[in-house]
């Protein structure tokens, strides 16, 4: 079990290692502001603070873009606002984009919340190659306003969505946060780099507690549509054929959205300490973990298994040949062969790592896909 007094972690400081502690931020009776609480991670998110925990006033915040069905995030609000006005928690969802910096200052004065998750931004490998605009707007312009309300309207803890994108053709596996990644390969990779860089500056100008996590591939339930998994039982469904890249030949370390939330949980109740250095200025307050599986999958055994919980699931006719509905083609530019989380440092401070299994992750999607879309 975690300990929920200050702890100690290995932080990286440009080249030098260093020692900073853990505060306990307790999470009962706060005021929260999850951005991007519309999307995949934000709702399980916030569910699940709203399911477990007392007293709290959780803001959502999402801009409903249409990059992909805005027919789902409306779902997912819908099962959020059941919580809203009840005596216990609150929840209450602005429907805006942070990339407008008014509209969040107005959140912050207003509500002034002690936690803040940042998961709104653009994302999608693929797409920031003909849509970079988008990806300058949310997750550069976007992710500075938070920084700026959290530097005027101080918080607890700010914690943030990175991506194992910024990895990029990195061959040394498993995957560091010691590694460089100086080298993005796309720009939705450089655009989260960039949060990494400008949230320590923040956290050391202005002794923000800050702490990045670097997500590696997650699937689930309500997942994003434009994710391989959900891509494929949709064309498998239809039966069409799915395009299997670099030929079959790579391998992704698969991350089950239950098991990210968890550690976003945790993470949030351990900010790092605010403390001066013998200069008398802050030492940043500011830390970066992986949350990964630890076990990547050959992306043939991935589609395999997939379509195995579909028939069981009832999404696929029994008998279903998936091999008759693949086409092995080459690497997309942007794509990397291999992702492998290396979560010690997760697992070290706050006593966990993810445990759920690729089979299990897959039957709770396909049990949902059934209920959600052929009932």
């Amino acid at each position: 079990m975690w300990q929920t007094k200050c702890i100690q972690e290995t932080c990286l400081k440009g080249t030098d290692i260093v020692r900073v502690e853990k505060d306990h931020i307790e999470i009962n009776g706060k005021t929260i502001l999850v951005t991007g609480a519309a999307g995949f991670i934000g709702y399980h998110l916030c569910r699940r603070l709203l399911t477990e925990y007392k007293g709290l006033k959780v803001i959502g915040m999402d801009c409903f873009s249409d990059y992909y069905d805005v027919g789902l995030k409306e779902y997912r609000t819908s099962s959020l606002n059941e919580y809203e006005g009840s005596s216990d928690n609150e929840f209450t969802m602005i429907r805006n984009t942070i990339a407008d910096k008014n509209a969040l200052e107005e959140v912050f004065k207003e509500n002034n919340p002690s936690i803040v998750v940042n998961l709104a931004a653009q994302a999608g490998v693929r797409f920031s190659i003909d849509h970079p605009d988008v990806y300058i707007e949310s997750n550069i312009v976007g992710f500075y306003n938070i920084l700026e309300a959290c530097r005027h309207y101080p918080v607890d803890h700010l914690v943030y969505a990175s991506s194992s994108s910024v990895y990029g053709g990195n061959k040394k596996v498993p995957f560091s946060t010691d590694d460089s990644v100086d080298a993005p390969i796309s720009l939705y990779a450089a655009t989260k780099k960039s949060n990494e860089l400008l949230a320590h500056s923040y956290s050391k100008l202005y002794d923000i507690p800050a702490t990045g996590l670097r997500f590696f591939t997650v699937y689930g339930p309500a997942g994003r549509p434009d994710m391989a998994y959900f891509l494929f039982t949709d064309k498998l469904v239809r039966g069409e054929t799915i395009k299997i890249f670099n030929f079959g030949n790579c391998k992704r370390d698969f991350t089950y959205v239950d098991d990210i939330v968890e550690g976003v949980i945790r993470v949030i109740g351990g900010a790092p300490k605010r403390k001066l250095g013998d200069d008398g200025l802050p030492i940043p307050p500011y830390a970066l973990y992986n949350i990964g599986g630890g076990q990547p999958e050959n992306l043939m055994d991935f589609v395999h298994t997939l379509s195995e919980e579909l028939v069981t699931a009832g999404v696929l006719d029994k008998g279903f040949n998936v091999e008759e509905h693949m086409k092995l083609v080459p690497m997309q530019p942007g794509d990397v062969p291999v992702t492998y989380a290396d979560s010690t440092g997760l697992e070290k401070d706050y006593g966990f790592k993810p445990e759920i299994s690729l089979r299990t992750g897959l039957r709770e999607f396909a049990h949902w896909y059934k209920e959600y879309y052929i009932r």
